[in-house]
Protein backbone atom coordinates (compact mmCIF):
# COMPACT_ATOMS: atom_id res chain seq x y z
CA UNK A 1 0.00 0.00 0.00
CA UNK A 2 1.23 3.53 -0.96
CA UNK A 3 1.65 5.85 1.75
CA UNK A 4 -0.80 8.36 2.25
CA UNK A 5 0.98 11.74 0.92
CA UNK A 6 -0.52 15.23 2.07
CA UNK A 7 0.12 17.82 0.04
CA UNK A 8 -1.07 21.84 0.28
CA UNK A 9 -0.99 24.54 -2.19
CA UNK A 10 -1.04 28.00 -1.08
CA UNK A 11 -1.42 30.82 -3.90
CA UNK A 12 -0.12 34.37 -3.26
CA UNK A 13 -2.48 36.80 -5.74
CA UNK A 14 -1.66 40.32 -6.56
CA UNK A 15 -2.13 42.82 -8.80
CA UNK A 16 1.45 43.26 -9.31
CA UNK A 17 2.17 39.26 -9.53
CA UNK A 18 1.43 35.87 -8.82
CA UNK A 19 3.45 33.34 -6.21
CA UNK A 20 2.49 29.51 -6.06
CA UNK A 21 3.62 27.17 -3.76
CA UNK A 22 3.36 23.36 -3.13
CA UNK A 23 4.38 21.94 0.34
CA UNK A 24 4.38 18.12 0.77
CA UNK A 25 3.66 17.76 4.37
CA UNK A 26 4.82 14.02 4.46
CA UNK A 27 8.00 14.83 3.74
CA UNK A 28 7.95 18.64 4.77
CA UNK A 29 9.84 19.46 1.44
CA UNK A 30 8.41 22.42 -0.90
CA UNK A 31 8.14 20.52 -4.15
CA UNK A 32 6.95 24.09 -6.65
CA UNK A 33 8.22 27.48 -5.61
CA UNK A 34 7.15 29.72 -8.56
CA UNK A 35 6.64 33.78 -8.77
CA UNK A 36 5.24 35.71 -11.72
CA UNK A 37 6.00 39.31 -11.70
CA UNK A 38 4.43 42.13 -13.49
CA UNK A 39 5.94 45.21 -14.18
CA UNK A 40 2.91 47.46 -13.88
CA UNK A 41 -0.19 46.26 -11.88
CA UNK A 42 -2.42 44.38 -13.78
CA UNK A 43 -6.44 44.21 -14.03
CA UNK A 44 -8.18 41.35 -12.35
CA UNK A 45 -9.71 40.21 -15.62
CA UNK A 46 -5.72 40.27 -16.72
CA UNK A 47 -4.64 38.68 -13.10
CA UNK A 48 -7.59 35.68 -14.02
CA UNK A 49 -6.29 35.09 -17.49
CA UNK A 50 -3.10 34.86 -15.99
CA UNK A 51 -4.13 32.34 -12.97
CA UNK A 52 -5.87 29.45 -15.40
CA UNK A 53 -2.91 29.97 -17.95
CA UNK A 54 -0.41 28.63 -14.88
CA UNK A 55 -3.02 26.23 -13.60
CA UNK A 56 -4.00 24.62 -16.89
CA UNK A 57 -0.94 24.17 -18.38
CA UNK A 58 1.24 22.57 -15.29
CA UNK A 59 0.64 18.97 -14.04
CA UNK A 60 1.86 19.80 -10.45
CA UNK A 61 -1.76 21.42 -9.97
CA UNK A 62 -3.47 18.68 -11.35
CA UNK A 63 -3.60 16.52 -8.24
CA UNK A 64 -5.26 16.55 -5.35
CA UNK A 65 -4.23 18.38 -2.36
CA UNK A 66 -5.36 18.82 1.51
CA UNK A 67 -5.82 22.02 1.66
CA UNK A 68 -5.97 25.07 -0.83
CA UNK A 69 -5.55 28.70 0.25
CA UNK A 70 -5.69 31.80 -1.34
CA UNK A 71 -3.68 34.87 -0.03
CA UNK A 72 -4.96 38.05 -1.33
CA UNK A 73 -2.43 40.98 -1.20
CA UNK A 74 -4.04 44.46 -1.92
CA UNK A 75 -4.53 47.90 -0.42
CA UNK A 76 -8.21 47.53 -0.09
CA UNK A 77 -8.29 46.87 3.92
CA UNK A 78 -8.41 47.83 7.14
CA UNK A 79 -8.16 46.52 10.90
CA UNK A 80 -11.05 46.90 13.01
CA UNK A 81 -10.57 46.03 16.90
CA UNK A 82 -12.99 43.50 17.70
CA UNK A 83 -15.57 45.28 20.34
CA UNK A 84 -15.89 47.86 17.94
CA UNK A 85 -16.66 45.39 15.06
CA UNK A 86 -20.18 44.85 13.14
CA UNK A 87 -20.26 42.89 10.06
CA UNK A 88 -23.13 44.66 8.59
CA UNK A 89 -21.03 47.59 8.35
CA UNK A 90 -18.06 46.22 6.30
CA UNK A 91 -17.81 48.93 3.65
CA UNK A 92 -18.09 51.85 6.29
CA UNK A 93 -15.11 50.50 7.66
CA UNK A 94 -13.14 50.02 4.18
CA UNK A 95 -14.17 53.29 2.69
CA UNK A 96 -12.17 56.06 5.05
CA UNK A 97 -8.65 54.70 3.26
CA UNK A 98 -10.13 52.75 0.46
CA UNK A 99 -11.01 53.15 -3.05
CA UNK A 100 -14.43 50.55 -3.05
CA UNK A 101 -17.02 50.13 -5.48
CA UNK A 102 -20.40 49.44 -4.52
CA UNK A 103 -20.22 46.22 -6.35
CA UNK A 104 -16.90 45.13 -4.47
CA UNK A 105 -17.75 41.92 -2.28
CA UNK A 106 -16.25 42.56 1.08
CA UNK A 107 -14.65 40.12 3.39
CA UNK A 108 -13.11 39.85 7.04
CA UNK A 109 -10.41 37.76 8.52
CA UNK A 110 -10.49 37.75 12.59
CA UNK A 111 -6.93 38.41 14.29
CA UNK A 112 -7.26 36.09 17.37
CA UNK A 113 -3.70 37.53 18.14
CA UNK A 114 -4.52 40.90 19.11
CA UNK A 115 -8.42 40.72 19.22
CA UNK A 116 -9.04 42.26 15.84
CA UNK A 117 -11.04 41.89 12.50
CA UNK A 118 -9.19 42.55 8.95
CA UNK A 119 -11.83 43.90 6.47
CA UNK A 120 -10.75 43.29 3.09
CA UNK A 121 -11.77 42.97 -0.93
CA UNK A 122 -11.08 39.21 -2.50
CA UNK A 123 -11.73 38.79 -5.63
CA UNK A 124 -14.57 37.48 -6.66
CA UNK A 125 -13.79 36.40 -10.19
CA UNK A 126 -10.67 34.27 -8.97
CA UNK A 127 -12.35 32.70 -5.85
CA UNK A 128 -14.99 31.26 -8.17
CA UNK A 129 -12.26 30.18 -10.16
CA UNK A 130 -10.48 28.25 -7.70
CA UNK A 131 -13.87 26.59 -6.49
CA UNK A 132 -14.24 25.34 -9.78
CA UNK A 133 -10.83 24.24 -10.25
CA UNK A 134 -10.31 22.65 -6.81
CA UNK A 135 -13.61 22.63 -4.51
CA UNK A 136 -13.59 23.75 -1.45
CA UNK A 137 -10.51 26.14 -0.61
CA UNK A 138 -9.69 28.89 2.68
CA UNK A 139 -8.79 32.48 1.49
CA UNK A 140 -7.14 35.05 3.67
CA UNK A 141 -5.44 38.71 3.22
CA UNK A 142 -1.54 38.69 3.19
CA UNK A 143 -1.52 41.20 6.31
CA UNK A 144 -4.03 39.03 8.46
CA UNK A 145 -0.44 36.46 7.92
CA UNK A 146 2.10 38.77 8.19
CA UNK A 147 0.39 40.32 11.23
CA UNK A 148 -0.20 36.92 13.21
CA UNK A 149 3.36 35.72 12.81
CA UNK A 150 5.07 38.77 13.31
CA UNK A 151 3.17 39.36 16.82
CA UNK A 152 4.41 35.71 17.56
CA UNK A 153 7.98 37.07 16.80
CA UNK A 154 7.49 40.56 18.50
CA UNK A 155 6.64 38.72 21.78
CA UNK A 156 10.50 38.53 22.55
CA UNK A 157 11.40 42.16 21.65
CA UNK A 158 10.51 44.83 25.05
CA UNK A 159 11.13 47.73 22.43
CA UNK A 160 9.41 48.64 19.20
CA UNK A 161 10.60 46.37 16.46
CA UNK A 162 10.07 47.67 12.77
CA UNK A 163 8.93 44.78 10.16
CA UNK A 164 9.12 45.67 6.55
CA UNK A 165 8.03 43.08 3.87
CA UNK A 166 8.51 44.39 0.05
CA UNK A 167 6.83 43.81 -2.53
CA UNK A 168 7.38 44.76 -6.29
CA UNK A 169 5.78 47.51 -6.46
CA UNK A 170 4.52 47.97 -2.68
CA UNK A 171 5.47 47.49 1.03
CA UNK A 172 3.45 46.85 4.32
CA UNK A 173 5.24 48.16 7.86
CA UNK A 174 4.62 46.63 11.40
CA UNK A 175 5.90 48.16 14.41
CA UNK A 176 5.16 45.78 17.25
CA UNK A 177 6.31 44.57 20.75
CA UNK A 178 5.50 42.09 23.19
CA UNK A 179 2.66 40.54 20.71
CA UNK A 180 1.24 43.88 20.75
CA UNK A 181 0.42 45.93 17.18
CA UNK A 182 1.51 49.34 17.66
CA UNK A 183 1.16 50.29 13.69
CA UNK A 184 0.32 48.90 10.38
CA UNK A 185 0.06 50.79 7.07
CA UNK A 186 0.87 49.51 3.22
CA UNK A 187 2.66 51.83 0.95
CA UNK A 188 3.20 52.03 -2.38
CA UNK A 189 6.66 53.00 -4.22
CA UNK A 190 8.37 53.44 -7.36
CA UNK A 191 11.69 54.43 -6.40
CA UNK A 192 13.86 53.75 -3.50
CA UNK A 193 13.49 57.51 -2.26
CA UNK A 194 9.97 56.64 -2.55
CA UNK A 195 10.79 53.56 -0.14
CA UNK A 196 12.81 55.36 2.44
CA UNK A 197 10.58 58.38 2.36
CA UNK A 198 7.76 56.40 3.79
CA UNK A 199 10.26 54.60 6.19
CA UNK A 200 11.36 57.62 7.80
CA UNK A 201 8.13 59.39 7.64
CA UNK A 202 6.52 56.44 10.17
CA UNK A 203 9.28 56.12 11.94
CA UNK A 204 9.57 59.75 12.69
CA UNK A 205 5.75 59.80 13.32
CA UNK A 206 6.09 56.79 15.57
CA UNK A 207 8.62 59.02 17.66
CA UNK A 208 11.42 56.64 17.34
CA UNK A 209 14.89 57.11 17.09
CA UNK A 210 16.73 55.94 13.36
CA UNK A 211 19.94 55.42 15.50
CA UNK A 212 18.20 52.93 17.73
CA UNK A 213 15.41 51.26 16.04
CA UNK A 214 15.34 48.02 14.94
CA UNK A 215 14.45 47.03 11.52
CA UNK A 216 13.40 43.73 9.93
CA UNK A 217 13.10 42.87 5.94
CA UNK A 218 11.51 40.10 4.43
CA UNK A 219 9.81 39.81 0.94
CA UNK A 220 11.26 41.03 -2.39
CA UNK A 221 14.64 42.66 -1.24
CA UNK A 222 18.46 41.08 -1.00
CA UNK A 223 21.73 42.48 0.47
CA UNK A 224 22.80 43.31 -3.08
CA UNK A 225 19.63 45.76 -4.24
CA UNK A 226 19.52 49.49 -3.62
CA UNK A 227 16.05 49.18 -1.42
CA UNK A 228 18.32 47.09 1.21
CA UNK A 229 21.34 49.80 0.68
CA UNK A 230 19.63 53.20 0.92
CA UNK A 231 18.15 51.49 4.41
CA UNK A 232 20.81 50.89 5.82
CA UNK A 233 21.99 54.21 4.75
CA UNK A 234 19.63 55.90 7.10
CA UNK A 235 19.02 53.17 9.94
CA UNK A 236 21.52 51.70 11.95
CA UNK A 237 20.19 48.47 12.69
CA UNK A 238 19.00 46.59 9.59
CA UNK A 239 18.45 42.76 8.81
CA UNK A 240 16.32 40.10 7.26
CA UNK A 241 13.60 38.58 10.00
CA UNK A 242 14.38 35.25 10.98
CA UNK A 243 11.64 32.47 9.36
CA UNK A 244 11.47 29.14 11.73
CA UNK A 245 9.72 27.09 9.51
CA UNK A 246 12.12 24.17 8.76
CA UNK A 247 11.01 22.87 5.24
CA UNK A 248 13.66 21.47 3.03
CA UNK A 249 13.68 23.36 -0.56
CA UNK A 250 15.68 22.24 -3.82
CA UNK A 251 17.98 25.57 -3.53
CA UNK A 252 21.32 26.04 -1.68
CA UNK A 253 20.02 29.87 -0.80
CA UNK A 254 17.78 28.40 1.37
CA UNK A 255 18.01 31.65 4.14
CA UNK A 256 17.25 33.90 1.27
CA UNK A 257 14.03 32.19 -0.18
CA UNK A 258 12.73 31.68 3.33
CA UNK A 259 12.75 35.48 3.94
CA UNK A 260 11.90 36.31 0.42
CA UNK A 261 8.46 34.08 0.50
CA UNK A 262 7.60 35.04 4.17
CA UNK A 263 4.17 35.46 3.42
CA UNK A 264 3.93 32.47 1.28
CA UNK A 265 5.73 30.00 3.60
CA UNK A 266 3.98 31.13 7.21
CA UNK A 267 0.34 30.52 5.29
CA UNK A 268 0.89 26.83 6.16
CA UNK A 269 1.49 27.28 9.62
Amino acid sequence: MKPNIIRDLSIQISLSGLSFCILNRSTNTVERLQHVHHEKKATPFELLNQLKTIIESNADFNQTFDSVLCIYQNELSTLVPQPLFDENHLADYLKFNAKILKSDFINYDTITTNNSVNVYVPLVNVNNYLFDTFGSFVYKHASTILIETILQKSSKHKDVELYINVGQLHFEMIAAKEKELIYYNTFNYNTKEDFIYYILFAIEQLKLNPEIVKIHLSGNISKDDNLFKIVYKYVRFVDFIETTCNYTFNTTKQPEVKHNNFILLNSFN
